[in-house]
């Protein structure tokens, strides 16, 4: 599933192509992909023909388009969902789920293989000075956010009786970091996975943030983590941050720091990956 880069990554290249222009039709092709829309297709397309999008946003991994009507389109990208710009005569892709035309060329374009994702118009709510779609009001800042606050998050991270990487996973302690994020952050701070969350000292939940900021951060900068064709940004390019990987998907290769091979173990239906000399398992 698309992490904070990633989504980043489409965020911006949204910003750069579609707003500001007028949307003259919304075409939805696969019920699935606009679920979380209950009143149905009729009202999504209804509600976005005759407005624009006039922001592009993110939360964490939380992505949406603000229409100038006040609402927002809101998109979870699921594990294979992508938002394509492409010309209104471009072929259309075999997955493709919803189609928004603009009064002009190039068209925006949902495409989901395997539909867990999905799109909906959401009223709004103004939380902590923060304008949020409905279903978002309850997400924490990441450590993207301008106003993001280092802190709290380290109190929240400690304040949690649960293992470091499930309390890092937890989208109202901070949002963004995902399965991948999470293991690169614990192998730079050489903690194991299963370390209680509330047995960090101040100190070391702060080394844990500031690393999984700086991982998230290189990984934005080369386009995000591709393991597959899956994830592409808004021009079907994939990112390149997996030839950086130390931890993750690295199962038996040596670990960068001492050499040892990289295990791999099951987490909450996925995996971990550590190094268990730098990241031996608390006893």
């Amino acid at each position: 599933m698309p992490e904070l880069p990633e989504v980043e990554v489409v965020r911006r290249g949204l910003e750069a192509h579609v707003l500001d222009r007028p949307i003259t039709s919304v075409d939805v092709l696969h019920p699935r992909a606009i679920r979380r829309h209950v009143p149905g297709a009729a009202d999504f397309a209804a509600r976005m023909v005759g407005t624009e999008f006039v922001g592009a946003q993110r939360r964490g991994k939380y992505l949406w388009l603000e229409l100038s009507s006040g609402a927002a389109v809101l998109a979870h990208l699921g594990m294979s969902g992508q938002m394509l710009v492409q010309p209104a005569s471009a072929t259309p892709e075999k997955h493709l789920r919803v189609r928004v035309g603009f009064l002009s060329d190039p068209e925006l374009r949902f495409v989901d293989q395997r539909t867990f994702g999905g799109l909906s118009v959401e009223d709004v709510v103004v939380v902590d000075g923060t304008t949020l779609p409905v279903p978002v009001a309850h997400i924490a800042r990441d450590p993207m956010d301008p106003k993001f606050d280092l802190t709290a998050a380290v109190a929240a991270l400690r304040g949690k009786r649960s293992e470091v990487k499930r309390a890092l996973l937890d989208q109202t302690v901070v949002s963004g970091i995902g399965n991948i994020y999470a293991d690169e952050a614990l192998w730079r701070t050489k903690l194991h996975g299963a370390r209680p969350a509330d047995s960090l000292s101040p100190a070391k939940a702060r080394a844990l943030l500031t690393a999984a900021t700086e991982v998230m951060a290189e990984a934005l900068n080369v386009g995000g983590t591709s393991f597959d064709a899956l994830y592409v940004n808004v021009n079907g390019q994939s990112g390149y941050f997996d030839r950086s990987l130390a931890a993750y998907g690295q199962e038996g290769l040596p670990c960068p720091r001492c050499g040892r091979a990289i295990q791999r173990e099951p987490f909450m239906n996925r995996s971990s990956f550590s190094c268990p000399r730098c990241q031996p398992r608390p006893r």
